[in-house]
């Protein structure tokens, strides 16, 4: 069965796009079958994969992305997943095994606008949907934004697993404390429509810090988020094994570059990836989170 995955904090500006998406790629690097899933309305993750070309034209239309699913309700999540999403100019498949099904901006219309069955919310029509394709892959991840409405609720109801991007400051620190809270809400809320087989409500497994500044001293927010997370195991409200990953993604301009060209950073050329003189870069970073992630045990 598929480990299923989503990335999320109650903090936006934490990095939280591109450390899914170097992740995803990195687990296909390493011969992973990867699903990701955009749903955040800002569609970051689609228009990086995607290139903008690409995305405009889903976007023009709807036709393609998550919200079809919904309204106007005919598609299937199977037939949106665009595989082997990773493309040269000339159509070239540059990374097999990391499929996408992307987002547009509409997807903020299912916050408000939409209506649907009050015994079906959206969380349970997507779960029900994704079970088609679930063996196909080892990881499906979802790219949540930083809230639990609706469209993060897909990605939450559907995960056996949370993990939460941070960077070494207060702010994350409050945004992880309040995700806990909202996390419990929302699994009180949805108790009633979980059914035998689903498993438990997702908890959080791990937290990884992200986009390092070069110079910033990290052991003082480390302590603090590691107190934080002993309390919460204490409580039952975070895995037992719950932990901060090893691995800190440092800040790097190649990251910035790799959105510019479409890419993953891994496939972004060696002569960027400001790499030290053992070959220690950024990319090494995403590929050590990929190696924890895999070794975790749920």
């Amino acid at each position: 069965m598929a480990r299923k995955i989503s990335f999320l904090n109650y903090k936006g500006g934490v990095g939280k796009t591109s450390l899914i998406v170097n992740t995803a790629a990195a687990l296909a690097k390493l011969g992973k079958k990867v699903l990701l899933f955009d749903f955040d309305t800002q569609s970051n993750a689609s228009i990086w994969l995607l290139k903008l070309e690409r995305w405009n034209k889903i976007n023009a239309t709807g036709d393609g992305a998550i919200y079809s699913i919904f309204d106007p309700g005919r598609a299937q999540v199977k037939d949106l997943v665009i595989k082997d999403v990773v493309e040269s100019k000339t159509g070239e498949k540059l990374l097999p095994g990391l499929d996408l099904v992307p987002t547009t901006f509409n997807l903020v219309d299912l916050e408000n606008e939409y209506n649907g069955d009050p015994k079906r919310p959206p969380y349970l029509v997507f779960y029900d949907q994704l079970a088609a394709i679930e063996a196909n892959y080892d990881y499906i991840l979802f790219d949540c934004p930083p809230n639990i409405l609706r469209a993060s609720q897909c990605g939450v109801f559907a995960s056996t697993e949370i993990y939460v991007p941070a960077n070494p400051d207060a702010l994350s620190l409050i945004g992880f404390t309040l995700l806990i809270e909202k996390l419990q809400k929302f699994h009180q809320l949805s108790a009633s429509f979980r059914r035998a087989g689903m498993g438990p409500a997702a908890q959080v497994h791990g937290i990884i810090f992200n986009s390092i500044k070069t110079g910033v001293d990290i052991e003082v927010p480390k302590m603090r988020m590691q107190l934080r997370l002993n309390q919460f195991k204490a409580a039952k409200r975070a895995a037992p094994n719950a932990k901060i990953f090893d691995t800190l993604i440092r800040d790097a301009m190649v990251v910035r570059r790799a959105v510019a060209l479409g890419l993953p950073v891994s496939l972004v050329s060696a002569e960027a990836t400001d790499a030290g003189p053992a070959g220690d870069n950024v990319i090494t970073d995403y590929r050590k989170v990929a190696g924890e992630l895999v070794q975790l045990v749920q």
